[in-house]
């Protein structure tokens, strides 16, 4: 009788014990696929931003590229969707009228526009020392 009392104990512990590490597995399982899925969804956010950073400069013309053949000398918005564009290509200016539609030639330019290279608060140095004299 004994023999059969240790075997039946034994097998209680044991039957006791399994649900409890099948448990501790289970919630274990859950946190790996929990730290995955934020670890996914952090990704899966990050590309996204870049994504829509890299649009935004694109669309706004932040980094205009001075390098090619042609290159963007003054640009001044006219409207919502038109602006007026001077372009330099093979050392000619062109002033052109842009709008979502087409784009229009206005003048070849005789001599050459240059470009402002003072930020905006040169600019307003400028105009107050003009205004105060």
């Amino acid at each position: 009788m004994s023999y059969l009392t240790v075997a039946l104990s034994n097998a209680i512990t044991t039957a006791q014990v399994l649900p409890v590490a099948d448990v501790a597995t289970s919630v274990n399982n859950t946190s790996t696929v929990s730290t995955l899925a934020n670890m996914l969804g952090g990704l899966i956010v990050v590309v996204a931003l870049i994504i829509l950073l890299a649009y935004i400069v694109k669309k706004l013309n932040l980094v205009p590229s001075q390098n090619g053949i042609i290159k963007t000398i003054a640009m001044t918005p006219v409207g919502q969707k038109e602006k007026l564009m001077v372009v330099e290509i093979n050392q000619q200016q062109y002033l052109l009228g842009v709008t979502s539609q087409q784009i229009n030639l206005i003048d070849k330019l005789a001599s050459p526009v240059e470009a402002s290279t003072h930020s905006f608060a040169q600019n307003l140095q400028q105009a107050k020392e003009r205004h105060h004299e």
